[in-house]
C-alpha cells in the first residue's frame, strides 16, 4: 500500500498528529509520502520523521492581535495558484489519500477519483459536537475546504458520536512543578503577553513565540523560539498551560494532567467550538483577552486526574492496513472502550 498523507501546515497541532502517523504507518510497513501547504517552506521545524516531503503554498488564514483577519486572509488567498498547485499534483500509484484538513491533496484526490479519508479534529466538527459561534461560511469551509470520501474525526469525548479519541503521545516522565507555567500564544502581541504574566512574581513562565518582545523581560518569563524538544520537555513537567484553543495541545494537557487555560482565536471557527466543548466538560478555564483576574484564579486551582487515551494512531494504521475503509464504527467503539474518562464528564456530556 501507498498513501499520499496531506497535511495542514498552519498549525502545529496537525503536524503533531502527522508525525504520531508517522511512526504508526511505518510499524505497519505502509508506504507513505508526505505533502504540507500552507506555511511558507522556511518556517516548518523539526520534520525529520516527515522524509523527503513536499511543500505547497495552499490556503491559510492571516492573524493580527490574536484574531483572524478575514479581509486580508480573503485577498491571500484569492489567487489561481491553489488551482494550478491542485492541477499538477500527480497522484498515480497512490492507492489512498490521507488527510489533515489539508485542501491540495483532497481536491487533487477528487478530481482523479482517489480514496480520500480525512483524519483530523475539524472532521469532527461536522457531527453534533459542542459548538458556539458558527456561521454559514464557517460550515461552507468545513466541509468544502479539504473535501474526502470518509471524515475520520478527533474529539476529547465522543459525545454520541462515531469519532475517535484524541492522538496523543504521554513521555515517559512527567512531573508536576505547580509553580512552572508552559504559554503557547501564538497569534498574541508578544509584549501583550510579556505585560499579562509580568506581575506574577512567584510563578515561571516559559514562553514559546516566534517573536521576542520589545520590551525587556523580568527574571521569571522565559521567552524561547520554537522547537520540539524544548516544548515537550516544559510540557512534561509544567505544572499548567496557557494556550491558544487549538485541539492538540489540549489533548496532550489532558493526557499528561496538566490544567488548562484557554485564550481562543478570535474569528476562527474550530477554536470557539474548543471552547463550548472545554466549558461543558469543565475541562479548562478560558477566557475571552489576557485577563488576569481569571489568571490570578486559574494559577490557585488544583491539577487535574490526567486522562489515559488509547494508542489511536497504532489501531487506525492497522485498520487503514485492512482496507476495510467504510467499517470505522468499530474501531471507535473499540478505542473508546479503552477510555476511562473523568467522571464529572459523564455528568455534563
Amino acid at each position: 500500500m501507498k498513501i499520499l498523507y496531506g497535511v495542514q501546515g498552519t498549525g502545529n497541532g496537525h503536524i503533531t498528529r502527522a508525525r504520531l502517523m508517522a511512526k504508526a504507518l511505518k510499524k505497519q510497513d505502509i508506504e507513505v509520502d508526505f505533502l504540507f501547504s500552507g506555511r511558507p517552506v522556511e518556517q516548518y521545524f523539526d520534520m525529520h520523521d516527515f522524509g523527503d516531503y513536499q511543500c505547497y503554498k495552499g490556503l491559510s488564514f492571516v492573524t493580527e492581535s490574536g484574531r483572524v483577519n478575514m479581509l486580508k486572509t480573503a485577498k491571500r488567498n484569492l489567487s489561481a495558484a491553489i488551482f494550478t498547485e491542485v492541477n499538477t499534483l500527480d497522484l498515480g500509484g497512490y492507492d489512498l489519500v490521507l488527510n489533515d484538513f489539508e485542501p491540495i491533496s483532497a481536491w487533487a484526490a477528487k478530481q482523479q477519483k482517489i480514496t480520500s479519508i480525512s483524519i483530523s479534529h475539524q472532521a469532527a466538527l461536522k457531527y453534533p459536537v459542542p459548538k458556539q459561534g458558527s456561521s454559514w461560511f464557517d460550515e461552507l469551509l468545513l466541509h468544502h475546504f479539504a473535501p474526502v470520501d470518509l471524515s475520520l474525526g478527533c474529539h476529547w469525548h465522543h459525545f454520541g458520536c462515531p469519532i475517535l479519541p484524541p492522538f496523543v503521545e504521554v513521555p515517559d516522565h512527567v512531573q508536576q512543578l505547580s509553580h512552572q507555567i508552559l504559554v503557547y500564544l501564538p497569534f498574541e502581541n508578544a509584549d501583550n503577553i510579556a505585560e499579562f504574566l509580568k506581575p506574577f512574581s512567584q510563578f515561571q513562565f516559559y514562553v514559546y513565540h516566534s517573536v521576542k518582545p520589545i520590551l525587556p523581560l523580568p527574571d521569571n518569563i522565559h521567552w524561547h523560539g520554537f522547537s520540539r524538544q524544548g516544548f515537550k520537555q516544559h510540557l512534561a513537567q509544567c505544572g499548567g498551560v496557557i494556550g491558544n484553543a487549538g485541539f492538540e495541545l489540549a489533548s496532550e494537557a489532558m493526557a499528561l494532567g496538566k490544567k488548562l487555560l484557554v485564550k481562543p482565536l478570535l474569528g476562527q471557527f474550530e477554536q470557539s467550538a474548543n471552547v463550548a466543548a472545554l466549558d461543558l466538560l469543565a475541562a479548562a478555564d478560558s477566557m475571552q483577552t489576557l485577563d488576569r483576574s481569571k489568571l490570578f484564579r486559574w494559577l490557585k486551582a488544583p491539577s487535574p486526574k490526567p486522562i489515559s487515551y488509547p494508542k489511536v494512531g497504532d489501531a487506525l494504521a492497522i485498520w487503514l492496513k485492512s482496507g476495510q475503509w467504510h467499517q470505522s464504527q468499530s474501531l471507535c467503539d473499540e478505542l473508546w472502550a479503552q477510555v476511562e474518562l473523568p467522571e464529572n464528564w459523564h455528568k455534563r456530556q
